[in-house]
């Protein structure tokens, strides 16, 4: 590896460099976020309706949902998604982003899936609002749910869960 390189990919790197390597890393954990709610949310907890943007961008047909079901599902497909995004998240975070060890590994972990799940709940009560309230579509919903995640996760990792 070169020296750039490895400057580039250590934990000491200049903190822009530190944000562009937490903005590819939260975009990589975001399309398995994605990824798995959309799975989940075809195969496992229906919860995309005819109307949705993604079933017409697929060509997929989809079976009327009411819209309390819809949201329920939607929740439920986006928790599982949670679990498998984060999870991968945090592996990602301290190999190429954070500097971990302010805290043991074990407290790491959980204060970080700590973080992530308060953001996620508040995103999931947007997203759910947004649905059973408002009729919006589900991949609308869901966009709404991750940029508020984003934000919320990004300063509470940076300032309270890793070293700076």
């Amino acid at each position: 590896m070169t020296d750039k390189l490895k400057a580039l990919l250590s934990h000491d790197a200049h903190p822009a460099i530190q944000f562009i390597k937490y903005g590819m890393v939260g975009g990589m954990s975001t399309a398995v976020h994605m990824v798995m709610f959309f799975i989940c949310g075809w195969f496992i907890f229906p919860c995309l309706g005819e109307d949705d943007i993604l079933v017409k961008l697929l060509g997929l047909s989809a079976p009327a949902i009411e819209e309390g079901v819809r949201a329920t599902r939607a929740a439920y497909s986006n928790g599982v998604a949670f679990l498998i995004s984060n999870t991968f998240c945090y592996f990602l975070n301290i190999l190429f982003v954070f500097r971990p060890g302010k805290h043991h590994r074990v407290v790491e972990f959980l204060l970080f899936f700590a973080v992530s799940g308060i953001s996620m709940l508040i995103g999931t009560g947007i997203q759910t609002l947004l649905i059973a309230r408002w009729a919006i579509q589900t991949t609308f919903a869901f966009a709404a749910n991750i940029f508020s995640s984003l934000f919320i996760n990004y300063a509470m990792r940076k300032f309270f869960i890793f070293q700076k």
